[in-house]
C-alpha cells in the first residue's frame, strides 16, 4: 500500500514550478496594464497547478501499464512500482482534472470568458494523451510541443486575459519565455531517461535528437528565456531582474553540455524547475513594479 509520501513523490512537486511560473507572468502583465486581480490569480493557479499534477499521476498511469516505467532513474513510480494499484492512480489524476475543471468553470464565471472553457477542455484531453489513450504524443517526440502550449503560452495569456479582458505584448513575451523553461524542465527529465526510453520506443524529442544535440537545445531554453525577459524592460524597466538570473542558466547549461547524465540529472531538473519558479517571481514582479 502506497504511503502518503509515495502519493506525494507521485505528484512530482519539483515539476510544480512549471505551474505557478506562468500565473506570476501573466499576473505580472496584467498589472502592467493597469489590472491585477489577486483573487482570479489565485484561481489560475490552483488550476495550472491541478492540471500539473493530474499530468504527473497520468504519466505514471499510462507508462506503468505499457511497461515503460520498469527501469527508471528517479522518484518512484507509484504504478510501475506496484505501490499502488494502477486504477487508483488513474482515479487520482481524474480526481486531479476534476479539480481542474471546477476552478476553471469559476474562474471562467467570474471573467465572463466562456470561450476559455473550450481551451480548458484540450488543456486536460492534452494533458491525458501526452502518454494515454492508443496514440500518445509524447511517444513521437511532441511532448515538449504540448508544454509549450499549454504551459507556457496558454498558461500565461488566459491569466492574463481572465483579469484584463485582452493580452499585451509583454504577456506574449513572457508566455513564450515561460514556455521555453517548462519545455527545458521537460527536457532535462527525458535527457535522463534516453537509454531506457530508446529500448522501450518511446521516441521523445530527446530520443528523437540524439543526446548530442538535445542537450544543445536544452542551453538555448534556458538561457533565451531570461533574455527575453529582459526585452520586456521596454515598458517595464524592473523586468531587468530577470538578468540576474542569467548565471544559474549559464550554469544548468553547462552541465548539460558537459554530459551530466542518469542520476547526476536530478540536480539539474530541481535546478531547472527553481529556475523556472525564480524567472516567474523575477519576471512577475518586474512587470507589476
Amino acid at each position: 500500500m502506497a504511503s502518503a509520501s509515495d502519493w506525494l513523490a507521485g505528484a512530482r512537486p519539483r515539476t510544480l514550478p512549471a505551474a505557478v511560473a506562468p500565473v506570476l507572468v501573466g499576473t505580472g502583465a496584467a498589472a502592467q496594464a493597469g489590472v491585477a486581480l489577486p483573487g482570479r490569480a489565485l484561481l489560475a493557479a490552483g488550476v495550472a497547478l491541478a492540471l500539473q499534477v493530474g499530468v504527473n499521476y497520468a504519466n505514471d498511469y499510462s507508462d506503468g501499464v505499457r511497461g515503460t516505467d520498469v527501469d527508471r532513474v528517479g522518484p518512484m513510480r507509484l504504478t510501475a512500482s506496484g505501490a499502488a494499484p494502477a486504477t487508483h492512480v488513474r482515479t487520482a489524476a481524474f480526481a486531479a482534472f476534476g479539480v481542474a475543471a471546477l476552478l476553471g468553470l469559476l474562474l471562467v464565471a467570474l471573467s465572463g470568458a466562456w470561450w476559455l472553457l473550450g481551451v480548458g477542455a484540450l488543456a486536460v484531453v492534452a494533458a491525458w494523451t501526452y502518454t494515454g489513450g492508443r496514440r500518445p504524443y509524447g511517444y513521437r517526440g511532441l511532448g515538449e510541443v504540448g508544454v509549450f502550449v499549454f504551459f507556457g503560452l496558454v498558461a500565461v495569456l488566459g491569466t492574463t486575459f481572465t483579469q484584463v479582458g485582452h493580452v499585451t505584448w509583454p504577456a506574449v513575451v513572457g508566455a513564450v519565455a515561460v514556455g521555453l523553461l517548462a519545455c527545458a524542465l521537460l527536457m532535462a527529465n527525458n535527457l535522463r531517461d534516453v537509454p531506457t526510453d530508446a529500448v522501450v520506443g518511446k521516441r521523445t524529442l530527446a530520443v528523437r535528437l540524439g543526446e548530442h544535440r538535445a542537450r544543445r537545445v536544452f542551453a538555448v531554453m534556458v538561457v533565451l528565456p531570461v533574455l527575453l525577459g529582459a526585452v520586456c524592460a521596454v515598458v517595464a524597466p524592473w523586468s531587468l531582474l530577470v538578468l540576474l538570473l542569467l548565471g544559474p542558466a549559464v550554469v544548468l547549461a553547462v552541465v548539460v553540455l558537459l554530459g551530466a547524465r542518469g542520476i547526476a540529472l536530478v540536480p539539474v531538473l530541481a535546478g531547472t524547475g527553481a529556475l523556472e519558479l525564480a524567472f516567474g517571481v523575477a519576471l512577475g514582479l518586474g512587470l507589476a513594479l
